[in-house]
């Protein structure tokens, strides 16, 4: 006998609590996704990763566990962001605030002409958004066949973030797709206002770890020239 959807629920472990599931349901019954469809991708220290069908094709679903994320770890990063200026240091309206942000980053970035999966909706812990792929694999998973034109690509999208007035604060080979030898952004809820007082530090972070692993494929890269440049670039041409 098939398992019923709960049951199905209860294989996933903590992330599905009667909260999350309530809003599930309710995402679902808005045809956000068929909830029947809901299949597992990656489970993360502080988010459980889903695919899901739905009238828009496949999508993901990523949802934050309410008792064991990284709630101070979220509250460092969003806590001198100029658009949470009422942020307080509370467990569930810091990951409720960190969803949306995520949600608004990812906006932001697509606004910008940087290749990000495109958010469709937003709920407490719930994030709902494009697939990129059936999936595509990070970069770290699968090297770009032209080491030099990946990264000339991934360096004028952190550029168009930087001028679009944000910084990424989590980029590397783990949370860049690799799209048919085309770079794609991910996991962009770390990403922050430039006015944030530790936006350069995670602007140089960012910059480091790029040159780390497209050096290790051969490139030359001088990881200040690399900043400068890209604080001073031109906007991505599309």
């Amino acid at each position: 006998m098939a398992k019923t959807q709960k049951e199905k629920f209860k294989t996933y472990g903590d992330v599905f609590d009667s909260f999350t599931k309530r809003n599930l349901f309710f995402l679902s019954s808005h045809h956000l996704f068929e909830e029947s469809t809901l299949s597992p991708v990656s489970i993360g220290k502080e988010s459980n990763v889903f695919s899901a069908k739905s009238s828009k094709g496949s999508v993901i679903i990523k949802i934050y566990r309410l008792e064991t994320s990284d709630f101070n770890k979220m509250y460092y990063y969003i806590r001198n962001d100029p658009r949470f200026p009422t942020i307080k240091h509370n467990r569930r309206k810091i990951i409720f605030s960190w969803v949306q942000r995520e949600y608004r980053n990812l906006l932001k970035a697509r606004e910008a002409g940087i290749k990000v999966p495109t958010p469709f909706a937003f709920l407490s812990n719930i994030l709902v958004m494009e697939q990129i792929g059936p999936p595509s694999p990070k970069l770290k998973d699968l090297l770009p066949d032209s080491p030099s034109s990946f990264y000339k690509k991934s360096k004028q999208y952190d550029a168009r973030l930087y001028r679009a007035g944000l910084v990424h604060g989590d980029l590397s080979e783990f949370n860049i797709l690799n799209l048919d030898q085309t770079p794609v952004f991910i996991d962009l809820s770390h990403a922050t206002s430039i006015s944030n007082p530790i936006s350069k530090e995670l602007l140089e972070r960012d910059v480091k770890n790029l040159c780390r692993f497209f050096s290790k494929l051969g490139l030359k890269l001088d990881n200040e020239k690399e900043l400068k440049e890209i604080i001073k670039s031109k906007p991505f041409e599309k």
